[in-house]
């Protein structure tokens, strides 16, 4: 990694997680209205981990409660690395054995104490019956 990435290293705390749909440019919040919670993890040796989840969980007593669970989250782990302006994991771990595996790629930028994230435009991973978009997430250094 090199040095002008080393401001990125840390504990960053989620403070936004929406989606822009492809086709009209209109953004909605990803989970629900109330506000997600997660951090984005990034060690020196190389390793992300991410964990976001939607505000309006409740305990998973029956399969439909368990199967809400699984939809309103997203987590990952793997090793990264730097090209640019992209920010991309060679998943190893994921709560969606899809991505597991594979290579996200994600354009970030730091726009003062804000990192800013977007995904590439694709299917939402747990409800795939929705249009083209793409997640639009900031974090802030956690204290």
């Amino acid at each position: 990694m090199s040095d002008s990435h080393a401001e990125l290293i840390g504990i960053w705390k989620l403070v936004s997680c929406d989606m822009e749909y492809q086709d009209s440019g209109a953004r909605e919040s990803y989970f629900s209205a109330a506000p997600p919670s997660g951090y984005l993890i990034l060690t020196p040796e190389g390793r992300i981990m991410v964990l976001i989840v939607g505000g309006e969980r409740e305990p998973g007593q029956t399969e439909e409660k368990q199967a809400a669970l699984f939809r309103t989250m997203v987590a990952y782990t793997g090793c990264y690395r730097f090209e640019g302006d992209q920010l991309i994991t060679t998943v190893d771990v994921s709560w969606n054995e899809a991505w597991t595996g594979t290579e996200q790629v994600r354009i970030y930028t730091l726009d003062g104490e804000r990192l800013n994230i977007l995904t590439a435009w694709l299917r939402h991973p747990t409800h795939p019956e929705h249009r083209m978009m793409r997640a639009i997430l900031s974090f802030e250094h956690a204290q």
